[in-house]
């Protein structure tokens, strides 16, 4: 540990017990607080990453008002910093009751060093591991584009595959479920790929009706219909330099499709009413929910435009596929509401996360974040509950007789849910476990778990 980590402050008008502590750490960097004020400067001047707090701190010390607003003062100012509760023998009630508001642990009287330096310890050390968590977080923020947030190794595969082939002029056709993230993974392959200093043009085929596509797509020109009192370029056109996102590419009518055939051929475009050619030099990423496969032999996709959009495909899994990436990406949104309307929130309790875990999503991450917005507005408790997101319980699945099969899913679920609980934090995930560190690591690495 750092000179700058090894601070540790505590909070005790007691001069006897301050002496005692004292003595009992003198390998750290002790600093001394008999009061709130005092002690709240202290966090504010020094950022000491362990504190330990009397919660019967004057003028109030025959109750824990006094304490737990110290307590409170100091996750503010620092929200990282463990503090350690110390209380009296039969006080436990109080103790449980600063676990609920932030404390790390607690501590009861009398005075017992060899326990309350274990306990100081582990305190240093799962912040040390935060602090290592949290820069190998950044730094895998930094590998990806902007916008997935996911920990799974289903998606994990999707942003390689992406990074991959985003260089290269390849069309690129997005496979998966409605709300799966298709247009975010589109814009990861502009911001990798060539043209990125060009315009990202998205245009959505089942919102414009038939009639209007086609010159919503081409452009056109004055006179080339009742209305059109202008020369307009068209949504192809306004891409040139850059990437033109087709999503939803399975209701594109079928009379349009030979017209966007012949474009992806020759790169060549015509506005409506006019018959100049009008070269483009544009990145091409469809997107769709549909079986095109079925379409065809339906007779309402053209083959030859299929081969021609789907030279990469990249499949998008659904959410429930992907393992550890719920519980992440409902933390995400959580924040992301809480600061955006001013709420109060801790976060969510145990029902809570179980229901959003065994739900099925069928609206994937659409489905997730509506539900947390809905659940930040309308709820009147501290923390978000199951019946706040409104879930369903979700249909039973089809059950595997390979045990080996059966341990290792049940293995990567309970760990890829244990480090998601604790964003990412390996020691205090395998305590969750209860498995040591060197085991965890073992099984992540037996496993090929991504974290």
């Amino acid at each position: 540990m750092s000179i700058e980590r090894t601070k540790l402050l505590i909070v005790e008008d007691d001069p006897g017990l301050q002496s005692q502590i004292r003595w009992c750490f003198e390998n750290y960097d002790i600093l001394l607080a008999d009061d709130r004020d005092s002690a709240l400067e202290q966090v504010r001047q020094y950022k000491p990453a362990v504190v330990t707090l009397d919660l019967g701190l004057p003028p109030e010390i025959d109750n824990t008002s006094e304490g737990i607003a110290t307590l409170k003062g100091i996750l503010e100012i620092e929200p990282n910093t463990k503090v350690i509760v110390v209380t009296g023998q039969d006080e436990k009630e109080n103790a449980m009751q600063a676990i609920a508001f932030g404390a790390y642990d607690f501590y009861a009287k009398p005075f017992q060093p060899e326990i309350m330096s274990l306990i100081v310890e582990r305190a240093f050390r799962l912040h040390d591991l935060e602090l290592e968590n949290k820069k190998l977080h950044d730094l895998s923020n930094h590998e990806h584009f902007n916008g997935v947030i996911a920990c799974s190794s289903q998606m994990q595969s999707v942003c390689k595959a992406i990074e991959k082939v985003a260089p290269s002029d390849a069309t690129v056709l997005l496979l998966g479920e409605s709300g799966t993230g298709k247009e975010i993974c589109a814009r990861g392959l502009h911001v990798k790929g060539r043209n990125k200093k060009g315009e990202f043009v998205a245009i959505n085929c089942a919102a414009i009706p038939d009639n209007l596509l086609e010159s919503e797509l081409f452009g056109y020109e004055k006179g080339a219909f009742t209305g059109a009192v202008k020369q307009t370029i068209g949504k192809i056109e306004y891409a040139d330099g850059g990437t033109l996102f087709l999503d939803e590419m399975g209701d594109l009518p079928i009379s349009l499709q030979a017209k966007l055939l012949r474009f992806l051929q020759e790169r060549v475009i015509e506005r409506i009413g006019s018959h100049k050619p009008i070269a483009v030099n544009v990145r091409i990423v469809c997107a769709t929910h549909q079986n095109l496969r079925e379409k065809i032999e339906k007779g309402e996709f053209r083959e030859d435009l299929f081969y021609r959009i789907s030279e990469i495909p990249v499949e998008i899994p659904p959410l429930r596929d992907r393992e550890g990436d719920i519980i992440l990406l409902a933390k995400y949104f959580f924040n992301e509401f809480n600061e955006q309307h001013g709420s109060k929130l801790k976060g969510f309790n145990k029902d809570a996360l179980s229901s959003m875990e065994s739900y099925a999503w069928p609206g994937n991450v659409r489905e997730l974040q509506n539900k947390i917005k809905r659940a930040v507005i309308m709820s009147d408790e501290k923390y978000i509950t199951a019946t706040d997101l409104e879930l369903d319980t979700a249909p039973a699945e089809r059950m595997n007789y390979d045990l080996r099969l059966i341990r290792e899913k049940v293995e990567r679920q309970a760990i890829v849910r244990a480090i998601s609980h604790v964003n990412g934090k390996i020691a205090p995930a395998a305590e969750l476990l209860g498995v040591s560190r060197p085991t965890l690591y073992d099984l992540i690495k037996k496993l090929n778990i991504t974290v």
